[in-house]
C-alpha cells in the first residue's frame, strides 16, 4: 500500500469470509474509539476517505467492513484500493479467514444461509465465496484465522493489532504450532525446529511443554539452537525493514515442530524476546498448547 503523501488519512478495510468475525472486529475497533463504517460498497471508500479528511476525522482511526454482497466484489474493491493508492491515501487490508468445517458451524449454530448460497449447499456458498476472494486476501495485509478463536480472543487480537496505532513499526505476531495439526492459514513466514531433539522422548519432560524452564532449557542447549535463533533473528530483521519498505505494517511468524507443544513453544518465545529487543512489536501465542 502507498505512503500518505496527500495529507488524507488512511484507514484500514475489514473484509473476508462471511462468520469469520468482520462484525466483531468492527465493534473492537468502534471500541478502541476508531470511527467504523459497517457494509459499505467499494465504490464509496474514496467519498469515505475524503469525508473523513473533511472532518478531520484521526487519521489511522477510520475503517470500513466490506463483503461479499457487492455484485462485483473483487474488481470494485481492488478498482477502490488502487484509486485511493493513487491519490495518496494509505490503506491497510485486514482479511477475516476461517475453516470450512468451522464456518459450517457457525452457520448451522445461528440458522442462516450463507448470503452466497442460494439454492445450493451451505458449503457451495463457501467456496464460491473463497473463489471470489482469493486475490483480495492474497494481497491483504494482515491476515487472521479465526477458526479456534471465540469472540473474545478476536477482540483481543484486534486490540492488540490496532489499541497502540501510534507506536510506530512492524507489528508481528509469533505463532507456535504442530505440523500435524496443519499450518497456520495466516502466516506470513513459516520456521521449522523439528531439526532439534524432541523432548517428547525424554520422560520426565513429556508432561510439560515449552513454556516450562526445564524444556525451555533442553531445546536451547540442543546443537544448533543458538546459531539458528542468531541466524534467523538477522534474517527477520532484514525482512521486517524489507515489509517497513513497502507499506506492509503487520507480520505472522510461524514457528513449528510436531506437535506444537515442546520445541515450537521454546523458540517462539525465544524469538519473541530477541524481537523485542531490537524495537519491535511483538506478541506471542501458542496454538496448540494442551490440544494433544
Amino acid at each position: 500500500m502507498s505512503e500518505n503523501t496527500t495529507g488524507e488519512p488512511g484507514f484500514v478495510i475489514v473484509t473476508g469470509m462471511s462468520g469469520a468475525g468482520r462484525s466483531t472486529a468492527a465493534k473492537a475497533l468502534e471500541d478502541l474509539g476508531w470511527f467504523v463504517i459497517d457494509n459499505l460498497p467499494p465504490g464509496l471508500l474514496f467519498s469515505l476517505a475524503e469525508e473523513a479528511g473533511r472532518v478531520k476525522l484521526a487519521a489511522d482511526h477510520v475503517a470500513a467492513v466490506v463483503d461479499v454482497r457487492s455484485l462485483a466484489f473483487t474488481t470494485d474493491l481492488n478498482a477502490a484500493i488502487e484509486e485511493l493508492d493513487g491519490r495518496g491515501v494509505e490503506v491497510r487490508v485486514v482479511f477475516l479467514e476461517a475453516s470450512d468445517d468451522e464456518l459450517v458451524r457457525r452457520f448451522e449454530n445461528v440458522r442462516r444461509p450463507h448470503p452466497l448460497q442460494a439454492e445450493n449447499r451451505l458449503v457451495d456458498g463457501i467456496d464460491r465465496e473463497r473463489g471470489i476472494l482469493r486475490e483480495v486476501r492474497a494481497n491483504a495485509d494482515l491476515v487472521i484465522d479465526t477458526s479456534k478463536l471465540n469472540v473474545h480472543e478476536l477482540r483481543k487480537k484486534i486490540v492488540s493489532f490496532f489499541g497502540g496505532e501510534d507506536r510506530p513499526g512492524l507489528k508481528v505476531n509469533v505463532v507456535s504450532f504442530g505440523y500435524k495439526y496443519g499450518l497456520p492459514v495466516d502466516a506470513d513466514l513459516v520456521v521449522d525446529c523439528r531439526f532439534l531433539p524432541n523432548p517428547h522422548w525424554v520422560p520426565e519432560l513429556r508432561p510439560m511443554n515449552g513454556l516450562d524452564v526445564p524444556v525451555r532449557e533442553y531445546v536451547l542447549s540442543q546443537p544448533g539452537a543458538k546459531e539458528f535463533l542468531d541466524g534467523y533473528e538477522e534474517v527477520f530483521g532484514v525482512v521486517a525493514a524489507g515489509y517497513t519498505r513497502e507499506g506492509k505494517g503487520y507480520a505472522t511468524l510461524a514457528v513449528g515442530c510436531t506437535g506444537g507443544k515442546h520445541r515450537s513453544v521454546a523458540m517462539a518465545e525465544q524469538l519473541g524476546a530477541r524481537l523485542r529487543e531490537r524495537g519491535m512489536d511483538v506478541q506471542v501465542s501458542h496454538r496448540d498448547v494442551g490440544r494433544e
